[in-house]
């Protein structure tokens, strides 16, 4: 549900360059094992040409398509007549988290016979999809259980308004009225925005029900004592993490400019899409967004905390101006600043909400290709929004009384001391993870964030410290069933997936698997720079080192001023390393040192490189920074723990470090 993906055997993409070859493989792997007729396949994809000729492109493209797939290319059986794709080696999986509409998106656009062909598809597909989820919301009782039946209903069908009732009914009987109301609100833009028409006399009437407190919960499942009035309190919060919601920007006249309204509601409509690949973030739709907005614009444009907003019951609002200078194809300027709406630091802008700027940021692009410049600015601005927001988060966790911590105030708490790598406040914040995990066991998040912890509890040499002590060998287990699980419990969050990645590549030195999880990861949410990182470590431990530059270069370019901006230094050095550009590594060495000194595997990668070019003093200063962070690191050890999987990478490090001075044990 989405792009066509191909993975070979080693982890790496088997997809053929062009998009004709890859809707044959496309084709081909949702009839497999059955064939497909030539006939039928020319007709798909060479519906303007003759039969001779459209026979001819397909034997053009099936060579492309055997030439990409290479030692897999077995897998297709070419007869007279037919073409199928089956053999033993071979996986057809189709994403089930993905929305129908998605299936196979990028092959739009090839040929009028094929976007029917695929239209037809997934018209099919969301057809069975939302009578599953009508039986499954159907089915549940418990007003948990029906919410998160009618939200998975909603994102099939966003206009089903037997989900938007089942959503709000669902909230009053657990107690959030202001929900309820604000699920009725979002019904209301959908169906406006969507169709272009009002809520069904039926969802109006239960709205005005549920505001009159006409309809009672079931005394049996929970007793719930409703405010005064329906706006008069703020509902009980129990998320796994925060709400969001981005305004359209502000146009601002730059002398010149075009009309910039299209512009200020497509990108914040794509800052929005980004953003909601993070799992731990919940947006709430553009248009519901816009119309509190306007009407706050019109009836208080000074305060811009009237009823309408306090419904939406936002955590964060991202807003901001849009200007152009030199015209329709002249340079635009996008500034953005995130506020926190629990705090009153700042004043109000045009009908927002005042709140604390927590991040602000800046981008300019030429007005060339208006889409990509909606790419662009929406992947860098939630790039760098993501790991402010989770600093500023995990602040406010920390000022909450520790005996009521939740699972999710537990895990923000941690994440600083993982970056920090004091020792004493990691180990700390590892605890604080197992108790996470035992408090909610059903939170991926938690087992993600607990991996990660033993990832840096193995890497720094703290296993003998831990609580209990754990062998190497332990806690490399440990962090893969921790992994494993997260990925489990949450198989569509891209974190978890990236971070089950570098276990494997990492711990297990099993880089075919890891690239696996990270090109999910990736898919799931490319602007997620941890993922562009640990594919390029991934990539760099089996030797594709231009590769893996080009990837940890990406996340950087994501979020330049991350907070966490060292450790993707630290893992650029590692392929720069194994290249030879010593000079290069010693550069961002010094350079992550400064901005954390207690990471060790940037003294390690740093010491080897040094030993190269023959800096016999700036080595023992560095070996003796190395040696306060794991006494007795010596040869022996690097070599028993390698990551890399080519002997000439192994022998390259090793001997660096030899030339530096560490001793063999």
């Amino acid at each position: 549900m989405g792009p066509v993906a191909a993975i070979g055997a080693d982890g790496c993409s088997v997809l053929p360059r062009g998009r004709k070859a890859r809707a044959l493989l496309a084709l081909l792997a949702q009839a497999s094992p059955e064939p497909l007729r030539r006939a039928r396949l020319t007709a798909l994809l060479w519906s303007g040409r003759g039969e001779e000729q459209g026979r001819a492109s397909l034997r053009q493209c099936l060579h492309e398509l055997a030439t990409a797939l290479g030692p897999a290319a077995d897998l297709l059986a070419a007869e007279r007549h037919d073409i199928a794709l089956r053999g033993a080696g071979l996986t057809v999986w189709l994403d089930p988290q993905g929305h129908p509409a998605r299936l196979m998106e990028d092959l739009a656009g090839i040929d009028p016979a094929l976007d029917r062909h695929l239209g037809e598809r997934r018209r099919d597909r969301l057809r069975g999809a939302t009578a599953r989820a009508e039986a499954v919301l159907a089915a549940r009782t418990q007003p948990a259980e029906r919410l998160a039946a009618a939200e998975a209903l909603l994102v099939l069908e966003p206009t089903h308004e037997g989900g938007w009732r089942a959503a709000m009914q669902a909230h009053a009987e657990a107690g959030s009225p202001c929900e309820a109301q604000a699920a009725y609100d979002r019904c209301v833009a959908t169906l406006a925005g969507t169709l272009g028409m009002p809520p069904s006399a039926e969802t109006q009437a239960l709205a005005a029900a549920l505001r009159r407190h006409e309809i009672e919960p079931d005394a049996a499942r929970q007793a719930v004592a409703w405010p005064a009035a329906w706006t008069s309190v703020r509902p009980a919060r129990n998320r796994l993490g925060v709400r969001v919601g981005v305004m359209p920007l502000r146009a601002l006249s730059s002398g010149g400019g075009d009309d910039l309204g299209g512009l200020s509601l497509g990108l914040a409509d794509e800052i929005t899409t980004a953003l909601a690949r993070f799992r731990w973030l919940f947006l709430i739709a553009s248009p519901s967004i816009a119309a509190v907005a306007g009407a706050a614009r019109t009836t208080e444009p000074n305060r811009g905390a009237g009823p309408g907003w306090r419904e939406l019951d936002l955590d964060f609002l991202l807003d901001g101006t849009i200007q152009q200078a030199g015209g329709r194809h002249g340079r635009v300027r996008v500034s953005l600043r995130l506020l926190d709406l629990r705090s009153e630091a700042s004043p109000a802008m045009g009908g927002a909400p005042a709140g604390e700027v927590v991040w602000s940021g800046r981008f300019e692009r030429d007005a060339d290709d208006l889409l990509t410049l909606q790419d662009e600015i929406a992947a860098e601005a939630v790039a760098q929004i993501d790991p402010e927001l989770m600093q500023h988060e995990s602040r406010r966790a920390g000022l909450r009384p520790a005996s009521s911590a939740t699972a999710y105030d537990l895990v923000l708490r941690a994440i600083p001391a993982l970056y920090q790598l004091e020792e004493a406040e990691f180990l700390a914040a590892g605890r604080a993870l197992e108790r996470a995990v035992a408090l909610d066991p059903a939170y991926a998040a938690a087992h993600a964030w607990l991996a990660y912890w033993h990832i840096f509890l193995v890497g720094q040499g703290w296993t003998a410290s831990a609580d209990p002590p754990l062998t190497r060998d332990a806690a490399m287990a440990r962090a893969g069933a921790l992994a494993e699980r997260a990925v489990r419990l949450d198989p569509a969050d891209a974190r978890a997936l990236t971070v089950a990645g570098h276990v494997r590549a990492f711990l297990h030195r099993d880089t075919a698997g890891a690239m696996a999880l990270h090109a999910r990861a990736l898919a799931l949410n490319p602007n997620l720079p941890l993922a562009w990182a640990f594919s390029g470590l991934a990539l760099c431990y089996r030797g594709d080192h231009a590769a893996a530059v080009a990837r940890i270069e990406q996340a950087r370019r994501l979020s330049p001023f991350d907070p966490n901006a060292f450790y993707y230094d630290t893992s650029l050095m590692v392929p720069h390393l194994v290249l030879g550009h010593f000079a290069q590594v010693v550069e961002l060495g010094r350079r992550v040192a400064a901005l954390n000194p207690s990471l060790s595997s940037t003294f390690k990668v740093l010491l080897s490189a040094l030993g190269h070019l023959g800096a016999a003093d700036e080595a023992a200063q560095v070996r003796a920074r190395l040696y306060r962070l794991e006494p007795g690191y010596s040869l022996t050890q690097a070599a028993a723990h390698t990551t890399f999987l080519r002997p000439e990478d192994n022998t390259l490090f090793l001997e660096g470090l030899r030339l530096a001075g560490l001793p063999r044990s």
